[in-house]
């Protein structure tokens, strides 16, 4: 788990950020009604878990920064035994004031007055311009006469780029309940189930291991509804013969995993689809193999469409010189999305990809990102020979950069076509 001090650490880096007289602002996320007075499971806004590691909600985080000092105060809800009877108990601002490294803890029902009074002596006002939150927007009110409104995210986010040691953990440990679960996916009969059934198998497998949601909608595709990126429904049946493409990853103590296998139903890869497969998996192996610290992501995914694009040709996919067909950007049409993304707090982790110069941040030690090659051939693609249309084809892994190179965070997940078919028999 992640210290207090290191919280405290966070908000420090960020209030050296802020000029002198200035004002910071962090609301908690707002609760998500589903219906009348039914809520979604309550998830803490990813910026302010980042800066305080506190789960709930009506709560606020405030810098109050000049030239000679710097204050952090926090506004939480109060203890209130009625309201607790319906939705949990509260920290109350006697017990926050000592778990959290802040100068002053107040209730929420005084932040509008004194509010008011932090602002008398500001200059500059730093806040989440871009949220919808409707704390926010009263704020906003408040403060309509200020004319140096300036958004607080984009500082917060290029702290996020770079894990810590205690984040990097948490992603660990976050992968291996996620290797458990695909696992799984992998070794069950799939004779006569569905989408859903193997959905069911994989969450069943988070939950029981303590990560109580997943870190985003599990994608369960068999066939050709693989070649939908997207894909959500899950629920067609598992056909024996085709490939099943499972994108799922778990979220625990609030830091994601995000790994994609590619598993015959029955077992066993037929060998176009085994061609297919060990194409993507060797472009995979070997832009990883490149990762280190000052290579830019733009140069991995040049690689990799160049690896994949030479694949496609040699197996009659596509036709022609590799350098034209990636010129005339022919080969997206069977690989579309890019290499891979930030990952950690949020699955698409919001770290900037550019500085402030527009220029593209090389990879440092300590970032952590997904390397995702795949290939997708819709199954009334004329264009291409038969035996390969309605394969569906991802290998997703999380790579964590270090100081000389890069470790796969997932490599213990089965990978290869010997390993898969190796569980698929116990």
């Amino acid at each position: 788990m992640i210290k207090e001090s290191e919280y405290k650490k966070r908000r420090e880096v960020l209030a050296k950020k802020l000029p002198d007289s200035s004002i910071g602002i962090i609301f908690s996320a707002e609760p998500a009604t589903r219906s009348n007075d039914t809520h979604h499971p309550y998830r803490q806004d990813s910026n302010f878990y980042y800066l305080t590691g506190f789960k709930e909600d009506n709560a606020v985080l405030v810098f109050l920064k000049t030239k000679h000092e710097l204050q952090t105060v926090m506004f939480v809800q109060k203890k209130d035994k009625t309201l607790e009877l319906w939705s949990g108990e509260r920290l109350g601002t006697k017990e926050a004031k000592s778990r959290f490294l802040v100068n002053e803890v107040y209730l929420r029902d005084d932040f509008k007055n004194k509010f008011k009074e932090f602002i008398k002596d500001k200059k500059n006002i730093y806040c989440e311009l871009a949220s919808k939150k409707s704390a926010l927007k009263k704020v906003l009110k408040l403060t309509k006469d200020f004319k140096t409104k300036h958004d607080i995210v984009p500082l917060i986010q290029k702290m996020r780029l770079i894990k810590s040691a205690s984040e990097i953990e948490l992603i660990k440990e976050s992968i291996a309940i996620t290797a458990k679960a695909h696992h799984r996916a992998m070794s069950i009969n799939k004779k006569g189930k569905f989408e859903y059934h193997l959905q069911a198998e994989i969450e069943h497998e988070f939950k029981m291991n303590a990560a109580y949601s997943d870190a985003y909608t599990s994608i369960v595709a068999c066939g050709n509804s693989a070649n939908t990126l997207h894909y959500i429904k899950n629920d067609k049946p598992l056909e024996s013969g085709e490939l099943i493409l499972i994108d799922a990853g778990c979220e625990h103590n609030y830091y994601a995993s995000d790994i994609t296998r590619t598993i015959p139903v029955n077992g066993k890869f037929t060998e176009p689809q085994k061609e297919l497969y060990n194409l993507v998996l060797e472009t995979q192996l070997k832009i990883i193999s490149m990762i280190k610290p000052f290579v830019k992501r733009t140069h991995l995914q040049e690689r990799a469409e160049i690896l994949l694009t030479k694949g496609m040709i040699e197996l009659g996919i596509l036709r022609g010189s590799y350098k034209k067909i990636i010129k005339l950007q022919k080969h997206k049409k069977y690989y579309p999305h890019g290499i891979g993304h930030w990952m950690g707090i949020d699955v698409h982790d919001p770290a900037p990809y550019k500085d402030d110069k527009h220029q593209e941040i090389p990879l440092q030690k300590g970032m952590v990102l997904t390397i995702e090659p795949g290939i997708y051939i819709d199954k009334d693609d004329r264009s291409v020979p038969e035996i390969y249309r309605g394969i569906g084809i991802r290998i997703e892994d999380d790579i964590l950069i270090t100081k000389d190179g890069c470790e796969n965070l997932s490599s213990d997940i089965a990978k290869t076509v010997e390993e898969i078919e190796a569980l698929a028999e116990l």
